[in-house]
């Protein structure tokens, strides 16, 4: 350490004590040619009445960064920024099983010789091994893995299975072994919420008839239900990876807290909508 700062820290010390050898702001005491309160509230003023940024620069005979840097330093540097947010769009159904959300997530395959380079960090370890499909062309042999999530609407309460794809079939099996789960939770699923995807628009084969299915675009609550176990931890292969997903989902329906459930487990909604306290601890 050079002479200067060892006598700027000194000067401190005898001045203020231990106080003057903690950090203080690098922020300026003054900025002598920082844009006037006065002009700050014309650009507001003007702002409010949806003038763009070159309008206002026009209008006030200022430059056209500085007015930028006005808007952005209030908060106004968008013309949305005056519209009122919009109040949430959210829904909860009052009852458990009203709704149950199915979706699929595709997970990449983790290979037998181990996880990829970003893991590893040598690339020479990548290998990609190709076969010969029936078409006559190379593809890759990792492939993916497909959970099938299902998430009740009212209560968050979880069931998760990892499957070799995303049939109809499969999809009709899930949905049977998931209604059992929430049966033997007191559930009785009345109505299903998919995507639009093929497994569910293909007519099922002839089973034993199932809940009455809506289909709906976009996101769903069932997405964020695997990220948690799928990428909180580093596996080995795909089987260690599915072997940790029993012990994830329990701690997520019986003592994860959700904050869309004032902070409880999904267990814990289900009893307080059921009245039966104590009866799945």
């Amino acid at each position: 350490m050079s002479d200067h700062p060892c006598r700027k820290w000194r000067d401190r010390y005898l001045a203020d004590g231990e106080a003057g050898l903690l950090d203080r702001s690098s922020a300026p005491r003054s900025i002598p040619h920082r844009t006037r309160d006065e002009r700050v509230e014309a650009v507001v003023l003007l702002r409010k009445l949806r003038m763009t940024g070159a309008e206002i620069a026009l209008c006030l005979g200022m430059a056209l960064s500085t007015v930028s840097a006005v808007l952005l330093r209030v908060g106004l540097g968008k013309l949305s920024r005056l519209e009122p947010p919009e109040p949430p769009n959210r829904y909860e159904r009052r009852h458990a099983g009203e709704l149950l959300h199915v979706d699929v997530k595709k997970l990449g395959r983790i290979p037998d010789w181990g996880a990829g380079h970003r893991i590893h960090g040598n690339r020479r370890l990548q290998r990609k091994p190709t076969k010969t499909n029936a078409a006559g062309q190379r593809e890759r042999q990792v492939g993916w893995e497909f959970v099938h999530v299902c998430v009740d609407d009212a209560t968050r309460l979880a069931y998760v299975e990892v499957l070799t794809d995303e049939k109809a079939i499969t999809a009709v099996g899930l949905l049977k072994r998931a209604i059992a789960f929430y049966a033997r939770h007191g559930v009785s699923v009345a109505g299903v919420m998919t995507d639009n995807g093929s497994a569910y628009r293909d007519p099922p084969p002839a089973h034993a008839p199932l809940p009455a299915a809506h289909q709906r675009q976009g996101l769903c609550l069932s997405l964020a239900v695997p990220s948690g176990w799928a990428y909180g931890a580093i596996y080995s292969s795909s089987h260690e990876r599915t072997a940790a997903l029993d012990g994830w989902l329990w701690t997520y329906n019986h003592r994860r807290p959700h904050g869309a459930l004032s902070h409880q487990p999904p267990i814990a909604r289900l009893n307080e909508l059921n009245n039966l306290p104590g009866s799945y601890s």
